[in-house]
């Protein structure tokens, strides 16, 4: 798999725990961003979702240059993105 993730999420979000763990036990690496304590990133999650904040929020981006986001993502989806990155 090849891609760089970053999540998105809050300190309560236990969306945003699950999706961790399940990538942590899969070996995916990501960088986590919480919104709460980053305006910019608060606002970047607002845009990917309708003006909402809705986490968790992935950026996955390619080697390429290239990025998908995905909002709420089940660890499958996160694999097929990375594969496809």
């Amino acid at each position: 798999m090849s891609g760089n993730v970053t999540m998105y999420s809050t300190s309560w979000c236990g969306y945003c725990r699950r999706l961790k763990s399940q990538m942590d036990r899969e070996g995916i690496a990501y960088t986590e961003v919480n919104i709460e304590l980053d305006p910019a990133s608060a606002k970047f999650v607002e845009e990917a979702n309708g003006g909402n904040q809705t986490v968790p929020t992935l950026l996955i981006s390619s080697p390429a240059g290239t990025s998908t986001t995905l909002t709420n993502p089940s660890v499958a989806q996160v694999k097929l993105a990375l594969t496809a990155a």
